[in-house]
């Protein structure tokens, strides 16, 4: 096989026979039992090993996430449901105001349909420092990332409340690669395709009771291990054997559910009548996510852009040096950004610094207008 692949080269049995693995309970000594093929864990068993036995702690976890299958929970992480209830009423404030700017933008579901805060690690920081202390204070959350990532790791949360009848969101993978269309994909070589599961972890702290009808997460344990998930997720092949094989636990308050981003998995529907479900979910990402040197990107295309659209204009820059000059210049991913202003209202991923300049260019726009774009969109990635 090439080291670039296409969404031409995906094979749901070949998927089929990666997912259809037993789970041996033998090789993960600290939990507790296997349910659903998914490793199931005490709160207090787990912190008694890290303090007697990090590192062994710590091994078990990783390969967990990677040769396993991908998903655990852990029992009773906050045992003192006020702590959760405060923080719980923190993100309600949060919705109740923001609600009245209008509809917020989701991932792999219908905007407006539940209920979502962006960026609610800053949010609730700002809104109760007190509430945040204590219930960030918990360790289990670090010893669970420093086992996928090591240490030095980046936090990121985002509320998600499925509303009674809110409907099940389309099986996906989650970022990096997972929020990028097929053909950006397969751009990337194979090798970064395994690397992007390693650059996060996928979490959630249950803020309320999750019985089976009210649409807990689906998940596909094994699914992490087939290489080519990420070209794979939107073929209608993948999402039928997903809809057959995919599992749900329900989960209670102040349990966590953890798993690789390359795992397979969607929020599923919410057939209660009555009940919101609400999580906390954590986005936590590996430290090497970061270039050695800070970089203006916005200034460095407002310098270029004037020499570049009159050498264009006059032939002097064919569209193989454009495209060449603006991949070394503006900034060609679109994270991290501000969600709330700078929404994914057109596919998973906000515009670039490079497509605005690609845009611009291509069009001709006169240099104030460029300037202007830059500045909006520059202001738009601020928290």
């Amino acid at each position: 096989m090439s080291l670039f692949a296409t969404s031409r080269d995906i094979d749901v049995q070949a998927f089929a026979a990666l997912c259809d693995q037993p789970v041996n309970l033998a090789h993960y000594p600290l939990a507790q039992e296997v349910v659903s093929r998914v490793l199931i864990y005490d709160a207090d068993t787990l912190s008694t090993a890290a303090r007697q036995d990090r590192q062994g702690m710590l091994s078990e976890l990783h390969h967990l996430f990677r040769d396993g299958p991908g998903v655990m929970v852990v029992r009773s992480a906050f045992p003192d449901h006020a702590v959760v209830d405060r923080q719980s009423e923190v993100f309600r404030q949060i919705i109740a105001v923001e609600a009245e700017s209008g509809v917020r933008a989701d991932h792999f579901a219908k905007a407006g349909a539940n209920q979502r805060i962006w960026n609610s690690l800053q949010k609730a920081a700002e809104h109760s420092p007190d509430s945040f202390i204590e219930y960030y204070a918990n360790p289990l959350l670090g010893l669970i990332a420093e086992a996928w990532l090591g240490p030095y790791f980046q936090a990121t949360a985002q509320v998600n409340v499925v509303t009674p009848g809110g409907q099940a969101q389309q099986p996906h993978r989650d970022y990096h690669l997972g929020f990028q269309s097929d053909e950006v994909a397969a751009r990337f070589p194979l090798p970064m395709h395994r690397l992007s599961q390693h650059l996060t972890l996928q979490g959630a702290v249950a803020h309320t009771d999750m019985p089976l009808e009210t649409g807990p997460t689906l998940l596909l344990p094994f699914s992490q291990h087939y290489e080519l998930g990420y070209l794979a997720w939107r073929d209608q092949g993948f999402i039928d054997y997903f809809t057959r094989h995919a599992i749900q636990l329900p989960l209670n308050k102040g349990d966590l559910l953890f798993f690789n981003p390359a795992l397979f998995h969607a929020a599923g529907t919410n057939r209660t009548t009555d009940q919101f479900r609400m999580a906390n979910l954590l986005q936590i990402s590996s430290a090497f996510g970061k270039p050695m040197e800070t970089v203006n990107r916005e200034k460095m295309m407002l310098a270029l852009y004037p020499l570049m659209l009159k050498q264009l204009e006059q032939g002097e820059l064919d569209e193989e040096g454009m495209q060449a000059v603006i991949a070394m210049s503006a900034d060609g991913y679109s994270f991290p950004t501000n969600l709330d202003t700078d929404p994914p209202l057109h596919g998973m991923a906000p515009q670039t610094g490079q497509q605005l300049m690609e845009l611009a260019l291509g069009e001709r726009w006169e240099v104030g207008r460029f300037a202007e774009a830059v500045e909006v969109m520059r202001a738009k990635r601020l928290a």
